[in-house]
């Protein structure tokens, strides 16, 4: 082991990841951009000194944050994606035979062009003549876009209140994605950890903006190694479908964690969830 890499969330809670070498690092006019090669994740995109994706489980996450809210809508055909710019969210989303045309909005096309160079296994869905790739600030795009989608996902950086994620997280912005769903639309971001004294309010706060814009709103969980406490959060918000009632199967698609069995299953939150987001 050549080095380390420590990960701070709080002055009382940090991750140390054992690193093999850095393969690119760069400053951009947004972040700090890394990647890594990690002793036992592999390969790994790090922004602002927090680890985002890795090679090793990172379809934990991707398959989970498309398959779900994809699978809940009747018959996507038009998927907006506000982040992502690794590509593995695309990529997911890209098997729902469906899916006619994908927008990929992000911020930073620096973390486009590293993850098209060193992580290919995520970024090879942006050669797909149905993704169309826009480098704009999401929060704008969505308050100005007239078209309508059938799924919108955020597949944002963490939001932390100095970065360039934060207004991804607003009140403002649940109401434009409102506005940019059809009528029977829907959209997913991920709500952080709901584990931790320091994540608990983000979480909530997270939960309650969207559930005040949506006439359903559900959360889901999932584990995810190489995430703050392996234990992760995600929120629909729907017009019309509900995400356990209505989910639609396929058992010809090929996937590495996301099953129908599992669908259900995320739904079903531990008793201090449910108090945090008052259900009984």
């Amino acid at each position: 082991m050549s080095f380390f890499m420590m990960e701070e969330h709080s002055s009382a809670y940090s991750v140390t990841w054992g690193i093999k070498d850095i393969i690119y690092t760069e400053k951009t006019p947004y972040q700090s951009l890394s990647i890594i090669e990690t002793e036992e994740f592999g390969r790994a995109l790090v922004l602002d000194r927090v680890l985002q994706t890795t090679i090793g489980d990172e379809f934990y996450y991707h398959e989970m944050i498309a398959h779900v809210p994809l699978f809940t809508h009747g018959n996507p055909r038009t998927v907006l994606i506000i982040g992502g710019g690794d590509g593995g969210t695309a990529r997911e989303v890209l098997k729902h035979k469906s899916v006619e045309s994908v927008e990929l909005v992000d911020i930073d096309e620096r973390v486009i062009a590293a993850c098209r160079k060193y992580l290919p296994e995520l970024s090879c869905s942006f050669d797909d003549p149905r993704v169309n790739v826009i480098i704009a600030n999401g929060v704008e795009y969505v308050q100005e876009q007239k078209k309508k989608y059938d799924v919108i996902i955020v597949d944002s950086t963490d939001p932390y209140p100095e970065g360039p994620a934060a207004e991804l997280y607003g009140k403002e912005f649940y109401k434009s994605v409102y506005r940019c769903l059809g009528d029977d639309g829907l959209f997913v971001a991920h709500t952080d950890s709901p584990c931790f004294g320091f994540s608990r309010p983000k979480f909530q706060g997270i939960r309650d903006r969207i559930n005040a814009c949506f006439p359903l709103t559900n959360v889901y969980i999932i584990c995810v190694p190489s995430y703050i406490s392996g234990y992760w959060s995600f929120t629909i918000g729907s017009k019309r479908y509900h995400p356990v009632r209505d989910y639609r199967q396929d058992s010809l698609m090929q996937t590495r964690f996301y099953t129908s069995e599992l669908h259900r299953a995320c739904f079903a939150l531990p008793r201090f969830m449910q108090q945090l987001i008052g259900e009984k």
